[in-house]
C-alpha cells in the first residue's frame, strides 16, 4: 500500500460505502490521528464490520490534508477476530444523545483496491479460534456424543446447550470437536464489579450483558468427569477454569481444589490453569498446592488508579492481584495477564512505567494482548480519565517492553503444557 485507505460509512440499511475524499484515520485515547500505512493489514477471516449508530466518522482530507467529518451516514469499525491484537480504534464524533455502544471492540477500519483493512497486527501463532478451524458437523457430532455420554452432567449441558450451540463460544466448540483448551465455568457469583462484564450488567446501565452467567455451582465430580478425558485424549490439552459465563471462579476455590486433586489422580497429561482477578492470594496458593499449572489474571491496566474505577472491587485490593501473580511463580507456575488494550491508554507513559514495574515485581512470563471490548467514551467517562499524557504507541510499547524483558511472550490464548515446557513457536495445525 503507498497511500492511505479510504474511510468507511453505513448508510443505516446493512450497507457500507467508501468517502474518496478522506484518508481514514484511527483513534488513541479521545483523539483521532493519522494511521502509519505499516499499521493496516487486510481485514484477517473472521473478522466482521458494523456501523456505529449516532456517531460520524472522522477522516484526513485527501486535498488538504485537514481532519474533518464525515457526514455520510455513520461511522463504521471493525471487530478483528481473536490473535489480532488492535492499534488504533474507529475514530468519530458523537451526535447528541448517541446511545452507548455494545460491548465489542472497535477497532479502526477502512477500504483500498477492493479491499477491506484494519488497524491491527497478529499477536499470536496459535490457530485454536481461526474461523476457518472449526467444522459445524464435527461440533454437532461433540454435542450429542458429550450429552450422551455424560447425561447427567450440569456443565457439560450448559457448556453444550448455552455456550456451543447458543453463544458459539469458541473454547466451547473447541472442546467439543475434543481438541485444545477445554472451558470449565464454576462459579455464579463475582467480587468484582466490572464496567465491561459480559455476563451480568445492573438493569440501570444502558449496556446489556452478551451472556447468560452459570446459575449454579458445579460439583467436584461434575468437573472431573468431563475434564479427566479431555486431558488424556486432546492434542495439546488444557482445562481452564474462569470464563466469560461465570463469575469469579476463585470464590469456588475449594471446589476447584478438591476437582484438582482428583484430575491429578487420574492423569498427569496437559495443562490444568485458572483465568481470574487474582483477588485472593491464600486460594491461589492452595491451588497451586493442589496441581494448578498457570494462572491468567485480567487487568484493564498495572495502574491501582486505573484498575479500581474499573473492576470496582469486593473485599480485595489491587495488590492482591499483584501478590496471586507472585504466588503462582514462586510454585513454578506460568503467569500471565489478560491485558485488555486501550490505545491510547495502554501505551501511555504513565502505563508503560507500571507495566514495567509490575514485571520486575511478579516474574511475569506472558502477557495476552487483548482487545478491550467496551464503548470508548463511556469507558474514559466511567473511568474519569481526562488527561491521558504522552502515548507511545502500542507498537512501540510491545516493542520497548521485549526489549527490556526478552523473556516476556506474547500472546492471545493460555499456552498449553507444550509451550510453557519451551517448545513455544510449536505446530498448532495438529
Amino acid at each position: 500500500m503507498t497511500t492511505s485507505p479510504y474511510l468507511l460509512y453505513s448508510d443505516g440499511k446493512g450497507n457500507i460505502f467508501e468517502d474518496l475524499s478522506l484518508y481514514a484515520c484511527g483513534r488513541s485515547g479521545h483523539f483521532g490521528q493519522e494511521v502509519p500505512l505499516e499499521d493496516w493489514i487486510e481485514l484477517p477471516e473472521g473478522g466482521n464490520l458494523y456501523e456505529l449508530p449516532g456517531r460520524k466518522g472522522i477522516g484526513i482530507d485527501v486535498r488538504t490534508g485537514a481532519v474533518r467529518v464525515c457526514e455520510k451516514g455513520w461511522a463504521v469499525a471493525a471487530f478483528i477476530p481473536p490473535a489480532y491484537t488492535g492499534l488504533y480504534m474507529a475514530s468519530y464524533v458523537n451526535e447528541e444523545n448517541a446511545e452507548t455502544l455494545p460491548l465489542f471492540c472497535y477497532t479502526a477500519a477502512a477500504w483500498r483496491a477492493d479491499k477491506f483493512y484494519v488497524s491491527a497486527l497478529r499477536i499470536e501463532s496459535d490457530i485454536r479460534q481461526e474461523a476457518a478451524g472449526y467444522d459445524d458437523t464435527k461440533v454437532e457430532t461433540g454435542l450429542t456424543t458429550q450429552l450422551e455420554q455424560f447425561p447427567n452432567n450440569r456443565l457439560v449441558a450448559h457448556l453444550a446447550n448455552n455456550c456451543a450451540a447458543r453463544y458459539e463460544c469458541p473454547a466451547a466448540r473447541n472442546y467439543f470437536m475434543g481438541r485444545w483448551e477445554c472451558p470449565i465455568p464454576s462459579s455464579p457469583a463475582c467480587n468484582s464489579n466490572c464496567l465491561g462484564c459480559i455476563s451480568f450488567q445492573p438493569e440501570e446501565e444502558s449496556i446489556i450483558s452478551s451472556h447468560d452467567r452459570l446459575n449454579f455451582k458445579p460439583t467436584a465430580g461434575e468437573i472431573v468427569e468431563y475434564t479427566v478425558p479431555h486431558l488424556m485424549n486432546a492434542p495439546y490439552p488444557i482445562i481452564s477454569f474462569g470464563q466469560g459465563c461465570e463469575g469469579e471462579p476463585l470464590l469456588m476455590w475449594e471446589t476447584i481444589k478438591e476437582a484438582i486433586t482428583q484430575i491429578r489422580k487420574f492423569t498427569d497429561k496437559g495443562s490444568i490453569n485458572i483465568n481470574t482477578n487474582g483477588s485472593m492470594p491464600k486460594a491461589v496458593e492452595a491451588l497451586c498446592q493442589a496441581g494448578l499449572n498457570s494462572i491468567r489474571v485480567s487487568t484493564n491496566s498495572a495502574q491501582k488508579a486505573l484498575y479500581d474505577p474499573y473492576y470496582m472491587p469486593n473485599n480485595y485490593q489491587f495488590e492482591d492481584i499483584v501478590e496471586s501473580l507472585k504466588v503462582v511463580n514462586r510454585h513454578g507456575g506460568w503467569t500471565s495477564i489478560n491485558y485488555f488494550v486501550f490505545p491510547g491508554v495502554t501505551d501511555s507513559v504513565a502505563e508503560y512505567e507500571a507495566l514495567r514495574q509490575l514485571i520486575k515485581d511478579t516474574g511475569l512470563k506472558m502477557i495476552q494482548w487483548r482487545n478491550f471490548n467496551i464503548d470508548p467514551d463511556w469507558y474514559l467517562e466511567k473511568i474519569g480519565l481526562e488527561e491521558i499524557g504522552d502515548c507511545l504507541g502500542v507498537k512501540q510499547l510491545m516493542a520497548l517492553i521485549k526489549e527490556e524483558f526478552p523473556h516476556i511472550k506474547y500472546g492471545y490464548f493460555n499456552p498449553p503444557i507444550e509451550r510453557i515446557k519451551g517448545d513455544y513457536e510449536m505446530d498448532f495445525a495438529h
